[in-house]
C-alpha cells in the first residue's frame, strides 16, 4: 500500500515538474482569454485596440506567476498600428480557479522604433508642441520600449513602468545646431521618469554619462548630472547664438573645458518655473578672448586686446536668490606670461560681491603720485568689493609690488561720483628713493599727513581738460601736513601745511605755507565772497619753474618769483600772472622767432646763456574750453614782446610785435627832431617793430614774421609805463 502511494506522489510530482517545464517553456495554447485581455487594454486607453492571435498560457519561474502570452499581437492606437513583438498578461492563480480571472499586470514588449514609425504616432499625441517638435526637430533615431501596466484587484489601471532605450538619436536644438550621436537608457512610471547613461555630441560639446529624474506629481520637478567636454574653436561660430546674450562670449576665439553639471528646476501646475538651481565644477584648459573693441587698461595706458585662461578651476552656483562664481588659475593678457589669480563673486539679488587676487606684471603707472611700475616686475592686486543698483563699496584695493604699497578702504562710489572712504596709504619709491609716505583720512574732517609726497605731475593735472566732477558730493574741512612734497625740477618744498574747505568738491578756501629753503617760500591763499559767490585766489612763489612745467609757453625759462591771481566765477576764470626777473633759455619757440627775423646775435643769446626779462605779465580769461589771451606783455634789456590771442583744443592762435635792442630805439629818441620823427611823443608810429604771428594745432604751431612793421604807439605805452612803474 505504502509503495502504492509512493508511486502516486511520485506521479503527481513528475507531473507537476513536466507542467512547470512545458509552461515556463511552450506554454499551453489557448484562446480563453483573447477577449478578456482586449477589453481590458482598451479599459486602460480608450484609444488602444487589440488584437491576439495565438496566446499561450505559461509560468514565469522568477516571480513564480501564472502569464498568458502572445507573439505579434496587432496593436491600433488612432488607426496607426503600432509594430508590438510579445505581450505578457499575468493572472492571479486563484482567480482563474474561481473562474473570475483578474489580471496582475501586463507586460507589452515593441518593436524597435525608427524614426518615420515614431513621426507617424506623434500626429495623434498631445500637446500639439510635442508632435511640432517630434516632427520638425528630430532627424533620426531608434527606440527600444517595453511596458508593463500594472492593476488593481478590480481590474482597474492602477500603475504602469515604461523602459527601454533610445539609439543614435539626432534633433535640432536651434538654427542648425543639432544634438547627435545621443544614448540613453529610460525607465518611466506615472509619477517619474528617469534617464540613465546620457551620451550625446553637439557640435563643440560632448555630454558624458548623464542621468535625469522627472517627477511628475504632485508638481514638476527635474532633477539631472551629467559631465560636459567642451571644444570650442572659429568653426563653431554658429553656436555662439546660444549664449549671445552673455558679455563677451563673441570675443571667445577657442575655449576648452571639462565640467560636472548639476541642475535641478521645479515647475507649478501651470509649467511655470517655481525655482531652480545649477551647481558645476570642473576645469578650463584653455581659453582666449579676443577684443574687437579693446578694454580700457586703467592701471597703464595699454589697452588690453587679448586675454587667456589656462589650467583654471572653475565652480559655479546658480539659483534665483543668488550667483556664485569662482574661478582658479592662470592668466595672460596681450599673450604674455602666464601669472596666478583667482577671482570669486556672488550675487544676490542687487548686490554683487567680487573679489579678486592675481599677480600683474604689465606696466602700471599712477601720475597723481608719480608712481610706476616697470614692466615684468609682478606686482600683488587685491580688491574686495559690493556693488548693489549704483552703490559701489570698495572694501580694500590694494596694489603691492615690492615694498611699494597703495592701499584704499571703504571706499563709496554712487553713480560714479565719490562719496566717501575711510583710509588711504601710500608707500613707493622711486629709483631707490622714497618719494611717497603719506596717509589720507576721512573722517569729521579730511587730513593728509606724512613725510613725503611726490608732487612732480601735478601740474599736468591743472593743465588737462576738466570733466564731470566726480567729486561734488564733498562737504568737508580739509587738513595737510606734509614734511616735504617733490615738485618738478627736483625742488623740494619742506614744511608744506594746508588748513582749508572743500564744498561741492571744490576748494572755497585755502591758507597754505611751505618753504623752499634758501629764504624762498610758497605762499597759497582762497577767499569765498558770501554774496557774489566769487572766488579770489593768489598764490605767491619765490621759484616759479616748479609751477609752469607743463606749459609749452613757458619752456626755457628760469629762475624768478610768480605771482599768480584769478577770480573764479563758476566756470568763468579771470587771471593774471606776473613773473619778475627771469630768463629764457634755449626756448624753441623764441629761438625760432628769433630766427626767422634774422637776429643771429639774440638767437645766439637764447642759446647760450639765457634771454633776460625784467617782468613778465599775462592776462586772460577762460570759460569751460575757450581761453582768450587778453595780454602777454615781456619787458627785457634785449628784447621786449606784446602779444595777445586764443587757444581752444583745436587751435593756438598768437599775434604780436617783438622789438630787438630797445636801448637803440632809447636812444634815437634823445635825438631831437629825429627823435620826435621816429619816434613822437603823442599817438604816433616808431620804427625797428617786427610782427609775427604764430597758429596752427598743438603740436603743429606755424610761425610767419614780418620784419619791416613799426613799432605801434600802444606797445611804446605800455613799455614807458612799466619803467615807471619801476622806478
Amino acid at each position: 500500500m505504502s509503495k502504492l502511494i509512493s508511486n502516486v506522489i511520485l506521479f503527481f510530482f513528475f507531473v507537476l515538474i513536466s507542467l512547470i517545464i512545458i509552461l515556463s517553456t511552450i506554454g499551453i495554447e489557448t484562446s480563453k482569454f483573447n477577449n478578456f485581455i482586449s477589453k481590458k487594454i482598451n479599459q486602460a486607453n480608450k484609444n488602444i485596440n487589440l488584437e491576439l492571435y495565438t496566446i499561450k498560457f505559461k509560468l514565469d519561474i522568477k516571480e513564480i506567476s501564472l502569464f498568458l502570452e502572445t507573439q505579434k499581437p496587432e496593436i491600433n492606437y488612432r488607426d496607426i498600428i503600432i509594430p508590438a513583438k510579445n505581450i505578457r498578461v499575468y493572472m492571479d492563480f486563484i482567480s482563474i480557479i474561481k473562474s473570475k480571472p483578474k489580471i496582475k499586470k501586463i507586460n507589452l514588449i515593441l518593436n524597435q522604433l525608427e524614426l518615420n514609425q515614431l513621426k507617424k504616432i506623434s500626429t495623434k499625441l498631445k500637446p500639439s508642441n510635442f508632435t511640432s517638435f517630434v516632427n520638425n526637430k528630430i532627424k533620426q533615431g531608434k527606440i527600444n520600449t517595453e511596458l508593463e501596466i500594472y492593476f488593481d484587484k478590480y481590474n482597474l489601471l492602477d500603475n504602469f513602468i515604461a523602459k527601454g532605450s533610445v539609439l543614435n538619436f539626432k534633433a535640432e536644438i536651434v538654427n542648425d545646431i543639432n544634438l547627435e550621436k545621443t544614448n540613453f537608457d529610460f525607465f518611466a512610471d506615472k509619477s517619474d521618469v528617469l534617464i540613465k547613461n546620457i551620451f550625446s555630441e553637439t557640435g563643440p560639446i560632448k555630454i558624458l554619462d548623464g542621468d535625469l529624474k522627472l517627477k511628475l506629481s504632485p508638481e514638476i520637478s527635474i532633477e539631472t548630472n551629467f559631465q560636459t567636454n567642451l571644444k570650442y574653436n572659429n568653426k563653431f561660430k554658429n553656436f555662439k547664438n546660444l549664449i549671445k546674450d552673455f558679455n563677451y562670449t563673441n570675443y571667445i576665439d577657442n575655449l576648452e573645458t571639462n565640467l560636472n553639471n548639476n541642475f535641478s528646476i521645479s515647475l507649478d501646475e501651470t509649467y511655470k518655473v517655481k525655482n531652480y538651481n545649477y551647481k558645476g565644477t570642473g576645469t578650463i584648459t584653455k581659453g582666449n578672448l579676443n577684443f574687437k573693441e579693446p578694454l580700457i587698461n586703467y592701471l597703464y595706458g595699454e589697452k588690453i586686446k587679448n586675454l587667456s585662461l589656462n589650467d583654471s578651476k572653475i565652480k559655479i552656483d546658480l539659483n534665483p536668490q543668488k550667483k556664485n562664481l569662482y574661478i582658479s588659475g592662470k592668466y595672460s593678457l596681450n599673450k604674455g606670461n602666464l601669472l596666478p589669480f583667482n577671482i570669486e563673486s556672488l550675487t544676490n539679488e542687487d548686490l554683487l560681491k567680487l573679489k579678486l587676487n592675481a599677480d600683474y606684471d604689465k606696466p602700471i603707472k599712477f601720475e597723481y603720485i608719480n608712481y610706476e611700475k616697470p614692466k615684468k616686475k609682478v606686482a600683488n592686486l587685491s580688491l574686495n568689493l559690493n556693488k548693489k543698483k549704483e552703490n559701489i563699496l570698495i572694501k580694500q584695493i590694494n596694489v603691492k609690488e615690492g615694498k611699494n604699497l597703495i592701499s584704499v578702504e571703504g571706499l563709496k562710489i554712487n553713480n560714479d561720483k565719490f562719496l566717501s572712504f575711510k583710509k588711504i596709504s601710500i608707500n613707493t619709491s622711486k629709483e631707490g628713493k622714497k618719494n611717497n609716505n603719506f596717509s589720507v583720512l576721512y573722517g569729521s574732517k579730511i587730513t593728509i599727513n606724512g613725510t613725503h609726497y611726490d608732487a612732480n605731475n601735478l601740474p599736468k593735472f591743472f593743465n588737462k581738460k576738466k570733466g564731470k566732477n566726480i567729486f561734488s558730493h564733498i562737504n568737508k574741512d580739509i587738513e595737510i601736513d606734509l614734511d616735504s612734497v617733490i615738485t618738478p625740477q627736483s625742488k623740494k618744498l619742506k614744511k608744506f601745511k594746508l588748513i582749508g574747505k572743500i564744498e561741492n568738491g571744490k576748494f572755497i578756501k585755502i591758507s597754505s605755507k611751505g618753504d623752499f629753503g634758501n629764504n624762498n617760500y610758497l605762499d597759497i591763499t582762497m577767499k569765498k565772497n558770501k554774496n557774489s559767490k566769487k572766488k579770489y585766489l593768489e598764490i605767491y612763489s619765490d621759484l616759479s619753474r616748479p609751477f609752469l612745467t607743463e606749459y609749452t609757453f613757458f619752456k626755457g625759462l628760469s629762475g624768478g618769483n610768480l605771482l599768480y591771481t584769478a577770480i573764479i566765477d563758476g566756470d568763468n576764470l579771470s587771471s593774471k600772472i606776473k613773473i619778475e626777473n627771469f630768463k629764457v633759455i634755449n626756448a624753441p619757440g623764441v629761438v625760432k622767432l628769433l630766427s626767422l627775423s634774422d637776429l643771429g646775435g639774440l638767437a645766439d643769446l637764447a642759446e647760450g646763456e639765457g634771454l633776460s626779462f625784467d617782468v613778465l605779465e599775462i592776462k586772460m580769461e577762460k570759460n569751460k574750453d575757450f581761453l582768450k589771451i587778453n595780454e602777454i606783455l615781456a619787458l627785457g634789456p634785449s628784447v621786449s614782446v606784446l602779444m595777445e590771442g586764443y587757444q581752444n583744443p583745436t587751435v593756438t592762435s598768437l599775434r604780436g610785435t617783438l622789438i630787438p635792442a630797445k636801448t637803440l630805439n632809447k636812444l634815437i629818441s634823445k635825438i631831437p627832431l629825429i627823435g620826435n620823427i621816429v619816434i613822437p611823443k603823442e599817438v604816433g608810429e616808431g620804427l625797428f617793430g617786427i610782427s609775427f604771428k604764430m597758429k596752427g594745432p598743438p603740436g603743429n604751431i606755424k610761425t610767419t614774421i614780418n620784419p619791416l612793421r613799426t613799432i605801434t604807439p600802444r606797445f611804446i605805452q605800455k613799455i614807458v609805463d612799466k619803467r615807471k612803474q619801476s622806478k
